[in-house]
């Protein structure tokens, strides 16, 4: 017979949110590989957003626009990411880094913009606009913590660029306690999806 707690129902409510399933063990039966559960997903890279203080800071990282001054798919899809993760941790400011003016715009500009349509309060955007590569993202973002007495940073970037956006935080002396990308924000289980986020900008 299998006895279900109110702990046990929380936990596996939370384990169903990201697209596992929790179900029973029996007494007796052998917990080495339990039913239903895999254990790669839930010990590896984390899919849902972190809660975190406001000594935290979410820091969304630039992508070039386009000619026009407008954002590409990508810089929204990190900005839908950014904005999840935001929701998550409404104490932490946000940090949106990149210069690359175009049309007169920077890149953290846009991404300021975009986060204001959203509903983020303005107060609570830091922008970076002056870096032209993730190196000075890194840097230009370190002595934004320093000044304002934050310790640390949750990163958003794409797939394929959080590596060595971490590496490059970490030679600037910034601690990174979590990164998200648009890619680890898929949860088809629930209806909760990144591509909901936000307002539907013109993108380039």
């Amino acid at each position: 017979m299998v006895r279900w707690t109110w702990s046990k129902r929380v936990v596996c409510a939370a384990i169903a949110v990201t697209g596992l399933a929790c179900v029973p063990v029996p007494a007796g039966a052998d917990l080495a590989t339990p039913p239903g559960l895999d254990f790669a997903r839930v010990l590896g890279t984390p899919t849902l957003p972190g809660i975190y203080g406001p000594d935290t800071a979410v820091v969304v990282l630039g992508y070039g626009l386009t000619p026009e001054g407008t954002m590409r798919e990508e810089l929204v899809r990190r900005l839908r990411a950014g904005l999840a993760q935001a929701v998550f941790a409404p104490w932490s400011p946000i940090i949106v880094t990149g210069g690359n003016p175009r049309a007169g715009l920077s890149e953290a500009d846009a991404m300021a913009g975009w986060l204001v349509a959203a509903g983020i309060d303005e107060s609570r955007i830091l922008r970076e606009s002056e870096a032209d590569s993730t190196v000075g993202n890194a840097r230009n973002t370190a002595a934004m913590l320093a000044d304002r007495g934050l310790r640390s940073v949750v990163l958003v970037t794409s797939e394929d660029h959080i590596a060595r956006a971490r590496g490059a935080f970490a030679d600037a002396g910034v601690l990174v306690v979590g990164d998200l990308t648009p890619d680890r924000t898929q949860w088809d289980s629930v209806p909760l999806h990144i591509g909901r986020f936000g307002p539907t900008p013109a993108v380039g």
